[in-house]
């Protein structure tokens, strides 16, 4: 359980230093379809973090910072619940 621990301090610390390099360009098929001028409709829900930000955090650093933590947590939360239901063993 310690080492858990240890690698989860880790990835947060690396969150801190790594989120002010989070770029605000586009990726590539966001830039490709502006190379193209291809407007995307308007979306009917913007997501839990669109753009990778909160956007009830008014700071941008720790808006990304928290997005990322976020979906770090989010991610590792429902592989561990997959995880567990496909590991049921049979009977």
């Amino acid at each position: 359980m310690q080492s858990i621990i240890k690698v989860l301090i880790i990835v947060l610390a690396g969150f801190a230093v790594l989120a002010p390099f989070a770029s605000s360009y586009p990726d590539g098929l966001e830039k490709v379809a502006e190379n193209l001028k291809i407007e995307a409709p308007e979306p009917f829900w913007e997501g839990l973090m669109p753009d990778y930000t909160l956007p009830m955090v008014e700071n941008p650093y720790l808006s990304t910072l928290l997005a990322g933590i976020f979906g770090f947590f989010l991610v590792l939360a429902t592989s561990f619940i997959l995880w567990k239901i496909a590991a049921k063993p049979t009977k």
